[in-house]
């Protein structure tokens, strides 16, 4: 017995390191619980990148009154509002002097320049009354009397954006004049949104042409707008539109 014993082999450390070295092994319901946990966990991961998303847009929005298509009042979708108030944003950097920019009956515009740089010396002409909320940058504009204007805004910015209110040519005719009595002499920099057909009349008017950026409303109506400039924005806005 005794020398049986001795006969009988020990376990080799090595083959222990081996039973070691093996994987472990898990059941099929803990390999399926793990699947939904990942996909659980990255269905979360996206809806949090969506929620993130989401609250940037909302902060990003501007709240302005409720359209009254009476006064044919259209806002402009945040993009293009965006858009157009950079572009003013970059242009009034231009110069050291106060109170250089104007819009004309586009609050849109107005809302996002001072959401974008609340320090901004900007005035509002508009129609509607309800935005006398802006306190002294508001100044009440009738487009029918072009010239009835405070004289202290006789020529006395240098970057103005304009938006009639209609398609019309007397319309267009009569901002025009207004835009006319506020340009600052020497180098100013005017940009118009209005509709497609009036291309032509603006070129006459103002010396405008079509950029390649199309302005959008919230309301996505049927005209076709565009964005005319009377310099080259290069690059930007999608370049100066070429005729055809």
């Amino acid at each position: 017995m005794e020398l049986e014993e001795m006969a009988t082999p020990k376990p080799r450390e090595e083959d222990e390191e081996e039973d070691d070295d093996d994987p472990p092994m898990l059941s099929s319901q803990t390999l399926e619980a793990l699947k939904q946990f990942l996909e659980e966990s990255k269905n979360q991961s996206a809806f949090n990148g969506q929620e993130e998303e989401q609250n940037q847009r909302e902060s990003d929005e501007v709240a302005l009154v409720a359209e009254d298509w009476r006064m044919s009042q259209f806002w402009y979708d945040r993009e293009t509002a965006w858009t157009v108030a950079e572009e003013v944003r970059r242009l009034s950097t231009r110069s050291s002097s106060s109170s250089e920019v104007v819009c004309i009956s586009c609050p849109t515009i107005y809302a996002y320049l001072k959401k974008s740089d609340p320090a901004i010396s900007v005035r509002l002409l508009e129609y509607d009354k309800r935005f006398e909320q802006y306190g002294e940058d508001f100044t009440f504009y009738d487009y029918n009397q072009p010239l009835e204007l405070p004289s202290m805004l006789k020529h006395s910015y240098q970057v103005i954006v304009a938006d009639p209110p209609y398609l019309s040519k007397e319309c267009l005719e009569k901002v025009a004049e207004t835009m006319k009595f506020l340009m600052r002499p020497g180098t100013s920099y005017l940009l118009l949104l209005t509709g497609d057909v009036q291309q032509e009349r603006a070129a006459v008017l103002l010396s405008l042409h079509p950029c390649g950026f199309r302005p959008q409303h919230s309301s996505k109506l049927g005209n076709e707008f565009r964005l005319f400039t009377n310099y080259d924005p290069g690059e930007r806005l999608g370049g100066w539109e070429q005729n055809k």
